[in-house]
């Protein structure tokens, strides 16, 4: 499920049965073996890439995805247990494979989970990236598949002030001497959760009662014992004087960047998921992490606003719940846009109540309200026998485009841009550009290039196999009083997540760099400069620059001090339309079964025509000038809507924001490139149905494995979209340049490598022949005046 969190729920989920089995496996089966390595394909790709520049660009656009998993996590081979509708071990030269010929991207990365790589596997992971690697270097220097390796650090804190998320660590090499000897984790704090540690062992024995396919839970099991046989480290000794065979922790990222610092290996950090509410508390805060240093500008330079898992972009004025003055925490009213899920547990009490004193059922239901905002995650606790059914949509954002399970708005990437606590005069920003990844669990990297069938490995969705483990994986708890509701004592979420959260996976993100060269430097120093941008999985073109007079524009993702209104231009085409199947050059690199096994028969197989691009949205963010400011009242989205030309694969659009010079502060501008509508896999998510007065009366969620109906893929009509890293625009006087001399021909607008533009008897005019002008001067060899251009 949604990072697959869910199944900390298993506990309750599975009961006793389970438990047993998991138990006694321990004792009755064999040691069994690690997974099977795989072997990589030695054919490389073709490379062509001579249409994805823009005219007169010297940089190309390549795609990748930084965010993959195998089934060296261990949340990743615990869904791929065949009880789950599973396909067994997807290890890293599966990854390898499937970014090279089945999705044919031009760079990615593993990023495992620090805390369930054990040695070996981290030592074999390094491996593999390297042999990945080296398959698509030429004698020419050039490279079909550039291979970056990372790590991913999974924090999940029980309160919002003790949680931080998810963050992938990339490193710029591949060499022993450039990535840390040890992925390190984010366990070591008391109030850091880590669920896969209690419920593995209940996977580790499955093979008990799921005889068929022993031989891949004891694969589990072994790799979960050689885990539990890692030493942790010692906290207090730098990160040098470790021993290379123990599990390193960094609760915090202020650690986590220490920890960095010390080895001073060229890496990224980007976050992730910090919208999701699959694990993140309720009432989870990005601004706390740009204090006490938690955010490290230098290395975290990009977020991820879009995977498998959702969309993270975009804010919400709901709240899941709001804080009396004496800090209580209040639920709030239904909306038509938003039903919070303490009002829904009163609704679930008062049906219950039946012949109970009017007095009594209403303080039945306060009790459920209540229980219901201090439950974290796990909600559903507070009535252990309801269902998906019961709690309708709850939590979940009913607009939007493929949002986040249980949206967090203040997670959100539009929340973070608008957010600058010290005010005016403070550097604290966050200042990200944006990326798109797969965050896939099976190894399979950027599948959003198509949306067909199967569901189950496009996306990372997971359900029982059949009847007979359906009905052990959906037993629910019986209450000794169906009409008093429960205080959950975990923080873990239930059975409701894990039937729901399916309904919020989608194939996987994409993310693109305008790069000068495609080599390992030429997308690194890309990353860096933030001239990335994201799609929803296709390879949609996307370029937005700041104009300037003087020819020198700026791309996306560049920050820039300026008085006047800023210009832009944004130039899109829409994704090659796909043939089905896979190309030739698949089959001359992969076998039959491997094509039919790894990549489910359909691979990125690219056509000559390309869709539509239907509009541009263009969205602004005012940072804040004083604390108190609401940072939701700063966010235009969008600010500015752009039709295209019907019926074209390419629209090119330019915009001004004549206010920027008036509103005496900073502004964030960003668009959205949107693509012809096209059905998606669970673009409609839950489908709910309404009544006449828009209340939500039933919902049919996603459902995989024996809850799914033949043919139901879950399929609703979306537009596919591309986000532009933003550029940053604030307020103040330009830094001056070197101004060319003065000139007498008033027609000539070129000397001395600047554009200019005619000269003019003005003095202090600033616009002429639509060119921004700097006042002409006497002297032919002055370089500054007035402090402009």
């Amino acid at each position: 499920m949604a990072k697959t969190y869910f199944f900390k729920g298993f506990l309750g989920i599975l009961g006793t049965l389970l438990i047993l089995v998991g138990a006694a496996a321990f004792v009755l089966l064999s040691p069994g073996a690690d997974q099977p390595k795989g072997s990589i394909s030695t054919v490389p790709r073709p490379i062509d890439r001579a249409d994805l520049s823009a005219a007169g660009d010297r940089k190309q656009v390549l795609f990748g995805d930084l965010h993959v998993h195998t089934t060296y996590s261990l949340d990743a081979f615990f869904t791929s247990m065949p009880l789950l509708s599973g396909e067994g071990a997807h290890p890293p030269a599966d990854a390898c494979d499937y970014a090279r010929h089945c999705a044919a991207l031009d760079f990615y990365s593993i990023t495992d989970h620090a805390q369930e790589l054990t040695p070996a596997h981290w030592a074999l992971e390094k491996e593999a990236n390297r042999q990945c690697n080296a398959v698509g270097q030429t004698a020419d220097g050039g490279q079909d598949l550039v291979v970056f390796h990372g790590f991913e650090w999974t924090q999940i804190g029980r309160t919002p002030d003790q949680h931080y998320g998810h963050k992938n660590v990339i490193f710029r090499g591949l060499g022993e001497d450039e990535v840390t000897p040890r992925p390190i984790t984010a366990l070591g704090g008391p109030d850091v959760i880590n669920p896969w540690l209690t419920i593995a062992p209940i996977m580790s024995g499955a093979g008990l009662i799921d005889p068929l396919h022993r031989e891949t839970y004891g694969q589990f099991k072994w790799m979960f014992e050689q885990l539990q046989q890692t030493p942790d480290c010692a906290p207090d000794l730098p990160s040098r004087e470790l021993p290379i065979n123990c599990r390193e922790a960094a609760p915090t990222p202020d650690i986590l960047f220490e920890k960095l610092d010390e080895w001073d290996y060229d890496s990224m950090v980007i976050p992730h998921g910090t919208a999701w509410g699959s694990y993140s508390p309720p009432g989870t805060n990005l601004a706390k992490q740009l204090s006490g240093g938690m955010h490290d500008p230098d290395r975290q330079k990009l977020i991820e606003v879009f995977s498998g898992h959702g969309n993270s972009e975009q804010y919400r004025s709901w709240r899941e719940f709001t804080v009396a003055e004496d800090g209580r925490r209040v639920c709030p009213e239904s909306t038509p846009e938003y039903l919070p899920c303490c009002r829904r547990a009163g609704e679930i009490m008062r049906s219950r109540c039946g012949d109970l004193p009017t007095e009594e059922c209403e303080r039945r239901v306060d009790l459920a309200i209540g229980y219901v905002l201090n439950a974290g995650i796990a909600l559903d606790g507070v009535f252990p026998d309801t269902g998906s059914a019961d709690w309708l949509d709850c939590g979940q954002a009913r607009a939007g485009f493929k949002p986040d399970y249980s949206l967090r708005p203040l997670g959100t990437a539009q929340y973070a841009l608008a957010l600058s606590p010290g005010g005016a005069e403070s550097s604290e920003r966050f200042r990200w550009g944006f990326i798109g990844s797969s965050d896939s669990h099976s190894g399979r990297a950027s599948t959003g290039f198509k949306q067909n069938p199967p569901k189950r490995g496009r996306t990372d969705m997971v359900g029982p196999r059949n009847d007979f483990y359906a009905a052990l994986l959906g037993t629910r708890a019986e209450m000794e009083d169906p009409r008093m509701p429960v205080e959950p004592s975990s923080g873990f979420a239930g059975a409701l997540a894990v039937e729901r959260t399916g309904s919020f996976l989608y194939p996987g993100g994409v993310v693109a760099v305008h790069a000068e060269e495609h080599s390992r430097q030429g997308i690194w120093d890309a990353l860096q400069r933030r001239e990335t941008y994201a799609t929803s999985g296709p390879r949609i073109l996307l370029w937005f620059d700041m104009l300037r007079a003087d020819g020198q524009d700026l791309p996306m993702g560049s920050i820039v001090e300026m008085d006047a209104a800023p210009r832009f231009r944004v130039r899109a085409m829409g994704a090659p339309r796909q043939a089905p199947g896979c190309p030739d050059e698949t089959y001359r690199a992969l076998t039959p079964d491997r094509i039919a096994k790894l990549c489910m028969g359909e691979c990125y197989h690219p056509t000559d025509e390309r869709h539509f691009i239907a509009g541009i949205e263009v969205i602004r963010v005012r940072p804040q000038i004083r604390p108190d400011e609401d940072p939701g009242a700063l966010i235009e989205d969008p600010w500015r809507t752009i039709p295209c030309p019907a019926d074209q694969e390419s629209c090119v659009v330019e915009f001004m924001d004549e206010e920027f010079a008036t509103m005496g502060r900073d502004a964030v501008y960003y668009v959205r490139a949107l693509q012809e509508p096209t059905e998606a896999i669970n673009a409609d998510n839950l489908r709910t149905a309404f009544d006449e007065a828009g209340n939500p009366v039933a919902i049919k969620p996603c459902g995989v494995g024996a809850a799914s109906l033949p043919g139901d893929d879950c399929l609703g009509e979306a537009a596919e979209r591309a986000w532009s890293s933003p550029i940053f625009v604030d307020y103040g006087t330009a830094t001056p340049v070197v101004l060319a001399p003065v000139i007498t021909d008033p027609d000539s607008v070129l000397r001395h490598g600047v554009v200019l533009a005619p000269v003019i008897a003005d003095p202090d005019s600033v616009l002429r022949h639509g060119a921004v002008l700097a006042p002409v001067i006497a002297d032919p060899d002055s370089v500054l005046r007035h402090g402009a251009v």
